[in-house]
């Protein structure tokens, strides 16, 4: 069985190791971790290949198997991952604020890395990359527990950073990917609160529910996306169409999808005929409320708790408002505080949604895909924040960091 002990040890002592990096030297890592991806793209999508075999035989969800697969281009794409953080200024030791207290002391918040941080996560090799990019270049050791459904996939991206990180001259042990795949060691990593400073679970509702339930770790909720369009009496329905087939079809197996439609009984009969032609083209099963099956009888009719599920599929459920007010509580009661968005042409009404909305990344006219640390030009991402401490939406290189307060005296004593 795995020594977390063990692991605990290492990783604290390559954070302290870390801290003392410079920012070039860092760089230089990252770099060279990136070249080494695509160099060994050969023998990661071999051990892909195993895993995926595997969940095809095991009957795993296509949306997940879409999540799980790597191709050249996803591994490029994880290489780019590395080298925009490696552009991105970094912000470890950056100065906050300054001030000086009336007895002369003069105090200064400077930014520091977290530590050690732990990612339990399902599914998503690219993760793997990810994360290790965002806690390097803050100086932070981060230990892994990936899901067993990609432990080929993960294990061979881990060991490919790891020599490059030493043939760097950097310890390896800044990245550390747990390699067994038994839900006890999981329950362990829960309780490594000596070594761990902070926890981040990546992956599916149950998931996070039980990080959050069963860890000692101080835990940043990552998350699930029931998310939604509203399109107001207001929109312009071609750009509501485009917007809804992006956000819902684009790529279904993530989490800022958008699975739930919100729709101002006024613009009904303009949007919902085309927009069911456009549907109908993705084969997406429509689950709607009276007020649109009236429009669309061949949708199916829409349970409570269709109005709070993440599909991760090709299915969206709908439901009809009367204004804006209506939608907003409906949303809010039903979200998990990721993403939303409104189509309207009515800026007043725009920028109600914009404040009232409880959510982590509220959007006008605009998909809800773009939530996402590559988009937001964070480089990578550690993963979309819901909650409201520390972090929130796509956790990127400051939200990696806490701080310290340095002060310099001249002698002062209390």
């Amino acid at each position: 069985m795995t020594n977390l002990q063990e692991m605990g040890k290492k990783a604290r002592t390559a954070a302290f190791g870390l801290q003392k990096l410079t920012t070039e030297t860092k760089n230089q890592a990252l770099r060279a971790a990136a070249d080494a991806l695509c160099a060994n793209s050969a023998e990661i999508l071999a051990q892909n290949a195993r895993d995926l075999e595997a969940g095809e035989a095991a009957g795993m969800h296509p949306g997940l198997l879409d999540r799980l697969r790597l191709t050249n281009e996803r591994i490029e794409a994880m290489a780019e991952g590395l080298r925009q953080i490696v552009l991105l200024e970094d912000p470890i030791g950056e100065v906050m604020e300054t001030f000086e207290r009336p007895n002369g002391l003069i105090l200064q918040k400077r930014r520091v890395p977290l530590g050690v941080i732990g990612i339990i996560y399902e599914s998503r090799p690219n993760v793997t990359a990810d994360a290790f990019g965002l806690c390097f270049k803050t100086g932070n050791a981060v230990i892994l527990k990936g899901g067993s459904d990609a432990i080929h996939s993960n294990l061979a991206i881990a060991d490919t950073i790891r020599n490059a990180l030493e043939t760097s001259g950097i310890t390896a042990d800044a990245i550390q990917m747990i390699a067994d795949t038994d839900r006890s060691v999981t329950a362990a990593l829960m309780k490594l609160d000596d070594f761990i400073d902070v926890l981040i679970p990546r992956g599916s509702a149950g998931l996070i529910r039980a990080v959050k339930e069963n860890s000692r770790i101080p835990v940043i909720e990552t998350g699930t996306g029931n998310c939604h369009i509203y399109v107001d009496k207001e929109a312009d329905t071609d750009m509501a169409v485009s917007v809804i087939m992006n956000a819902k079809t684009q790529r279904i197996g993530v989490c800022n999808a958008c699975e739930s439609l919100v729709i101002h009984q006024d613009v009904r009969e303009a949007l919902l005929p085309k927009l069911a032609a456009a549907l109908k083209t993705k084969q997406v099963e429509m689950r709607a409320d009276e007020g649109i099956r009236a429009y669309l009888p061949e949708a199916a009719e829409a349970t409570e708790e269709d109005y709070g599920t993440e599909y991760l599929d090709y299915i969206v459920s709908m439901k009809t408002v009367s204004d804006v007010s209506e939608a907003i509580d409906h949303i809010n009661r039903y979200n998990t505080k990721h993403s939303e968005s409104i189509i309207t042409e009515n800026k007043e009404t725009a920028e109600r949604f914009l404040n009232e909305v409880d959510a982590a990344c509220v959007y006008v006219n605009a998909s809800t895909r773009f939530t996402d640390g590559f988009e937001f030009g964070f480089g990578a991402e550690i993963g979309i924040s819901t909650q409201k401490l520390h972090a929130r939406g796509p956790m990127g290189l400051k939200e990696l960091t806490s701080y310290k307060y340095v002060i310099y005296g001249t002698g002062q004593i209390r």
